[in-house]
Parts: C-alpha cells; sequence; structure tokens
C-alpha cells in the first residue's frame, strides 16, 4: 500500500512515519524544508521514503502529491496564531483539507484516516460520544469541527471511506515530554502518547470494514468514564501501550 502523510514534519506526524515505515510505503508531504527543523534535534531525518514539500492550500500542489497514492493520513494543521486577522487557519485547516478530499476523490482514493481533536471532559458532564459536539467556539475548535462535518459530507457525497481520530493532547511518554517539549508531570485526562496515536493510524488504515466513523484516542485510563474511548480497542483493536500513569 502506498500511503501519504499530510503534515508529516510534525509532532505526530514523525510518529506516523516512524510507524508506518517499514511495512508500507511512505511519501511525506509538508509545507516546506524549514517544517522539518523543530524535531530534527530528536528525531534525525526521516530516509525511509519520499519528501514533497508544497502549499496544501493549493489544489495543483495536493493533486500532484496524491499521483500512486493508495490511501491517505491527513494529520496537517496550521501551526501558527488563530485570530480574526488571520486567514491561514481557515486555509490549511479547512481549504487544505478540502483539496485533499476531492483530490483523492478525482484519484480514486477512497480510505483516507484524519486528524481530528476532542476534549476528554466535557464541562457540562455529558459523555462524549462521536456524536457529542465539543462545546468550543475558539477558531481552532469550529475548524476541526468543520473538519469532521467536510469527511462525514464527501463520505455521504462520494462513498469514500474516511475515519476521523479525536485525541486530546498529543504527548510523547517515552520522551516524557508533550508537544511543547514541556516535561510531563501531573498530567491531566485526556493526553494520549503520539505513538499510540500514529498506531490507531495505521489500524484505520488497514480497517475495510468501516465506511464513516470516529474514535476518541484518549490514552489516560480514566478516560474511559468521560468519553467513549473504548470503542477504539473493539472496532479498531488499539492497544494502548504508552506507561502515562508513570507521569499522573
Amino acid at each position: 500500500m502506498n500511503i501519504i502523510v499530510f503534515g508529516a514534519a510534525g509532532w505526530l506526524g514523525r510518529a506516523i512515519l516512524m510507524n508506518l515505515a517499514g511495512d508500507l510505503t511512505v511519501r511525506a508531504f509538508d509545507y516546506g524544508p524549514e517544517a522539518w527543523d523543530t524535531w530534527r534535534d530528536i528525531e534525525g531525518e526521516w530516509t525511509d521514503g519520499e519528501v514533497m514539500h508544497g502549499d496544501i492550500s493549493d489544489f495543483k500542489v495536493v493533486e500532484h502529491a496524491l499521483e500512486g497514492m493508495d490511501a491517505i493520513v491527513h494529520a496537517a494543521v496550521y501551526g501558527g496564531e488563530y485570530d480574526a486577522a488571520n486567514n491561514d487557519p481557515f486555509l490549511v485547516n479547512l481549504k487544505g483539507l478540502w483539496n485533499v478530499l476531492e483530490a483523492a476523490r478525482q484519484r480514486g482514493i477512497s480510505r483516507i484516516v484524519h486528524i481530528g481533536s476532542c476534549q476528554t471532559v466535557h464541562p457540562e458532564g455529558i459523555f462524549f460520544t462521536s456524536d457529542v459536539r465539543r462545546p468550543d467556539a475558539s477558531l481552532y475548535a469550529v475548524t476541526k469541527r468543520l473538519q469532521e462535518e467536510m469527511c462525514r459530507q464527501f463520505q455521504d457525497g462520494h462513498g469514500q471511506s474516511i475515519i476521523v481520530l479525536r485525541p486530546d493532547y498529543i504527548v510523547d511518554s517515552r520522551l516524557g515530554i508533550g508537544k511543547s517539549r514541556e516535561p510531563l508531570k501531573n498530567i491531566r485526562n485526556g493526553c494520549v502518547c503520539r505513538h499510540d496515536l500514529a498506531e490507531a493510524c495505521r489500524l484505520a488504515l488497514t480497517n475495510t470494514a468501516i465506511d464513516f466513523d470516529i474514535f476518541h484516542i484518549v490514552g489516560t485510563p480514566v478516560a474511559a468514564a468521560t468519553c467513549n474511548v473504548n470503542r477504539s480497542k473493539e472496532v479498531l483493536g488499539l492497544k494502548y501501550k504508552a506507561d502515562l500513569e508513570q507521569y499522573s
């Protein structure tokens, strides 16, 4: 299987590349060579597949990047400031995802995994299922919610097989740090190790029985009481291997 990973140079993207390397043919896509600088000191150079650079908000760039691919992991997300004066969150998060889904449709690529976002504990105490909305109207949260709806619409309209994974805060239990490089200590309910999330991507890519579904991917054991994280175990077969309790 030939797989392209959008957002490949990021905190999660590098873990996905590590997970998929060897068994699958992987193409890594990100906005430019400088995207790889952030984690090079920890991850080193990635040399296990083809690297492509370009603007995800440019349809022709995305369409070209999908040539020869069988499946997609969409982990790209805008990493700058989310404010009313900045159009980039819309261009990257929404136009970028639309480009990926539409280019995939045109090329006949039907297997797509999208990285969404979630809260683990609802402020009103409601149990989080895939149908419960995140009560957050921040620009970031709005774009992530609209991404889910876009995935659902493409599945409804074109029959593509799309799985949305909803992580909360992504950390690395092996390194003992979060995505801002802060040491892990007294971690809250809602963390997930990026390597467990990367394994969820692999399992979602190889699952041929699902047309559309949304899964909470949260590694803290107490999360099962507040969100439907058990479905990732029961349906995807995900085994959470990270020991996050050592940082509680």
